[in-house]
This record gives C-alpha cells, sequence and structure tokens, in this order.
C-alpha cells in the first residue's frame, strides 16, 4: 500500500499547470508583448520542471497543491522579468573609491556626454572626410586634441590601454628583444600583466637589474644585435620604498637614442594636466613624456583621463604610423561611442583652470573636506528620525583615486556610520544593493559605511530616499 507521503506527492505533481494553461495565462499576457510566444513557451517549461523537482525534493517541497500552482506561476513570472530587467543599473557610489573599476572606473562628465543622446540616434561622419566626401579616419576625430595637448607628433586609440601595449610592442619589436626593468613587472587588475602581454605581442622580454634596484648599465649591457627597444612601466598602483634605484626615463632614452632604440613608456592611468594645481600629489603627466624624449606613450582613456574606456597612443610620427598600419589596429578598434565622448573629454582639457567644475573625477579628487562634511550633515538630517533600528553617525574617512592612481594618497572625506541596533547591518546593506538605484558603500567592523566623496551631486536626494526608505522599512 503507498506511503501517504507518496500520495501527497503524486497529488501535487497532478496539479502541475500544463504549458498551454500558463501562455493563456493573465501573466503570460503580460509578456506577450515583449517576449515572443516561443521563447515564453521555453520558459514556462523551465518552470514546470522547476517546481517539480521542489516537489520530488524532501527538504523543500510545497505543502500543498495550491502551493505547487503558485510556485509555478511565480517562478515564470521571475523568469520573465528578469530576461526584460536590465542587467547594467545606475549606482550611487559611497564607497569612496573614485575610480571604481566595479562601478565603471571613470565618471563621465556632463559636457562630454551631453551631445552623445543626439549624435548616437543618426548616423555620424566616423569614417568621412566631409571636405572631400572620402573614405576618412576615426583617429582623426582625436589626434589633433592629443597632439596639442600632450605635445606628441601623432597618436592612435585602441580599445584599453592592455590593447594599446600589445600593439605598439607588436608593431615595433615583433620577433625582437626588449628590455624592461625587473622592478615593472606589474600586474594590473589580475589579467592584465606585463610579461603577459609582452609574450602574446611577440616580442621577447628580456629582464634586468632586480626588484628593488636596476641601474643604466643593465640596461647597456643588454643590448643585442636584436634588442629592438625599452620598455619603461610606470608602477602606478605601487610604491617600492627604502632601499631602491631605478633608471630615469630621461637616462633610458639616452642610452637607447644612442643605440638606434625605441622607449614605450606605459603611463597606465594617464594624466594631461598637473595634479599640484587641485593640491594633490604630483604624478607623471603625458607631456613631461614626451618632452622627455619617449618614443611612443601608452594610457588609459577611462582613469585619470576621466573618458570611456580606451587606450590611447602618442609619440614620434614614423612609430604611430607603424601602429596604426597594423591588421590588430582592426581588431583593436574603438566605435563611434568611444570616440563621440573622448573628443568631447578631450576638449575639457583645454582650459585646464576649469576641470574642477567640469570634469566629474578631477571634481571629486579635489572637492574640499568641508564641502563633503556638509553634504553628509545634509543626509544625516533627513534621515535621522527614520532610523529607529539604526544608529547613524558622521565620521571620517579615507577615500581614494583607485584604479591604481594615487596608490598612497588618502584623500580625507567624510561618511555615514551605520550601526544596527540588532547587529545584523548586512541586511541594510543588501537591502540597499537591490534598491533603484542601487546605493554600495562598504562593511567594516559590523558598520556600513557610506562615503560622500563619491557620490554625484545629481544622486544626493535620491541617496535621501532611499536610505530613508530603507531604514524606515
Amino acid at each position: 500500500m503507498p506511503h501517504s507521503k507518496d500520495l501527497k506527492r503524486v497529488d501535487m505533481l497532478k496539479s502541475l499547470p500544463s504549458i498551454e494553461s500558463i501562455l493563456s495565462s493573465e501573466v503570460a499576457g503580460v509578456f506577450l508583448a515583449k517576449i515572443h510566444r516561443e521563447l515564453l513557451t521555453t520558459l514556462a517549461r523551465e518552470s514546470v520542471d522547476e517546481a517539480r523537482n521542489a516537489v520530488l525534493n524532501e527538504k523543500r517541497a510545497p505543502k500543498n497543491p495550491d502551493q505547487v500552482v503558485d510556485d509555478v506561476y511565480r517562478i515564470f513570472e521571475a523568469k520573465c522579468q528578469q530576461l526584460l530587467r536590465p542587467s547594467l543599473r545606475r549606482v550611487i557610489n559611497c564607497t569612496g573609491v573614485i575610480l571604481h573599476t566595479g562601478l565603471g572606473r571613470a565618471v563621465l562628465s556632463e559636457v562630454a556626454t551631453k551631445p552623445v543622446q543626439e549624435l548616437m540616434s543618426g548616423y555620424m561622419n566616423l569614417e568621412l572626410n566631409l571636405d572631400d566626401g572620402k573614405r576618412g579616419d576615426r583617429t582623426s576625430h582625436v589626434e589633433e586634441l592629443l597632439c596639442r595637448l600632450t605635445g606628441a607628433e601623432a597618436a592612435c586609440v585602441v580599445n584599453n590601454n592592455a590593447a594599446a601595449v600589445l600593439i605598439a610592442l607588436n608593431s615595433l619589436a615583433n620577433r625582437k628583444e626588449v628590455v624592461i626593468s625587473r622592478g615593472e613587472l606589474v600586474e594590473i587588475g589580475g589579467s592584465f600583466r606585463i610579461p603577459d602581454v609582452m609574450k602574446k605581442s611577440g616580442t621577447k622580454m628580456v629582464e634586468v637589474g632586480t626588484t628593488n634596484k636596476t641601474h643604466k648599465r643593465d640596461f647597456v649591457d643588454a643590448i643585442s644585435e636584436r634588442t629592438a627597444g625599452f620598455l619603461h612601466v610606470h608602477t602606478s598602483n605601487y610604491r617600492v620604498q627604502g632601499f631602491t634605484a631605478q633608471v630615469s626615463l630621461a637616462e633610458l632614452v639616452s642610452v637607447a637614442h644612442e643605440h638606434g632604440l625605441f622607449v614605450l613608456h606605459d603611463l597606465g592611468g594617464g594624466i594631461l594636466t598637473d595634479l599640484r594645481d587641485f593640491g594633490l600629489p604630483h604624478e607623471p603627466v603625458v607631456r613631461e613624456s614626451v618632452t622627455g624624449g619617449a618614443d611612443v606613450i601608452t594610457f588609459s582613456g577611462d582613469k585619470m583621463l576621466g573618458g570611456p574606456q580606451a587606450g590611447i597612443i602618442v609619440g614620434k610620427k614614423n612609430l604611430i604610423s607603424k601602429i596604426k598600419r597594423n591588421p590588430l589596429m582592426r581588431a583593436l578598434r574603438c566605435d563611434k561611442l568611444t570616440y563621440l565622448i573622448l573628443e568631447n573629454t578631450l576638449r575639457l582639457f583645454l582650459h585646464p583652470k576649469q576641470l574642477h567644475s567640469q570634469h566629474a573625477v578631477v571634481g571629486m579628487l579635489s572637492m574640499q573636506v568641508e564641502h563633503i562634511l556638509k553634504r553628509a550633515k545634509d543626509v544625516l538630517d533627513a534621515i535621522v528620525k527614520k532610523s529607529r533600528r539604526f544608529d547613524v553617525a558622521i565620521e571620517k574617512s579615507a577615500a581614494s583615486a583607485g584604479s591604481g592612481a594615487l596608490p598612497l594618497e588618502k584623500l580625507p572625506s567624510y561618511a555615514l556610520a551605520i550601526r544596527a541596533k540588532d547587529g545584523k547591518i548586512e541586511k541594510l546593506a543588501r537591502q540597499l544593493r537591490l534598491s533603484e538605484p542601487a546605493v554600495l558603500g562598504y562593511l567594516q567592523k559590523e558598520t556600513l559605511y557610506l562615503d560622500l566623496r563619491t557620490v554625484l551631486p545629481s544622486d544626493l536626494e535620491e541617496l535621501k530616499r532611499i536610505l530613508g526608505g530603507c531604514l524606515s522599512s
């Protein structure tokens, strides 16, 4: 005689709705205008399968046939919504990290993005010379700006800085040797390792010196008939301090040019203006590398430059021409959206004194700590009466540039420090992450911190609304 549990399971399996009944339901009707019937059928089958597996699993089996039916429709509706819900969502950055890789690095300046919708909704002259009506070069939209801002003879753009280093080495030193100091064999972002990029470029890497000390004579001694040039990498995301020695760019250029070799300077972040003008420590400026004699310089578009993801290459005209002719350029080139935003971002640097008010990244880096405190007080005043289950206070914090820029520099800031009276602060952190827009802070010692330096001015009112709602729920 069948066991009562088995009979109950059979009844629940019989209650599973048919695919046709799901497709003719009101739930499916909501999605028919946005998801075609064939795909809805697949989603319905998957939903039934998941509900059936739940019935067969004693640990998570539903209690009765009605719940089985409800589960099927709940799963089906969730699958449909998941397909229609944008995966990329707006985030209010309260992490204190300005160039947050997980959040898309540089925030694009409003001036740079304003013309985007108008131009992107139609055609544009990406590769057309409007003067003569002939095919043009997409690099021309930014090359003159880059040359004027850096002092370089020529420039080109690829899709990120790793690609810039790769194509430059492949164009100038394929099957030849390139010498680099052991102290500059950096790893950035996990997948970008200088030795790996050099190997993929077809270049043979020749290491010289030690981790902490490399001398001019090390480069001289490494030169052979197969040597094409030197690679000088700015160690942007760390510093080696103490008993150290490194070869300056000027010394490298002197040795290289004496032997007919090139110097490729990988700056990583790429800064077009002196940060000391904004009260920040000095970081290498691209123009300094150009005037220092580097033949090719590579840097990122979406870090300190504050633009879209791109790898920018500037330098001597004859060498840039070789890079442009490389078949890899087609594979690594940027699209119209990148060029459009990059061009508008570069124009901001034509008047450096206005950067603090027009350039989003520079604005956050140079923001006065008094202004941040005022922001924190403003948000606290708006939410303090809604936080019965939480203790909220303003505390000093330390923000950072992020993405390898200014690695030793901590930017004084203020954050809201939120502690749950029941000790379960993770629940609030998750609730904020799942809000619309998402709010992202950081957890430390049972406290959720929301740093106000990295919150955009346009996000402050929404931060108050979302935070107030989550604290009072």
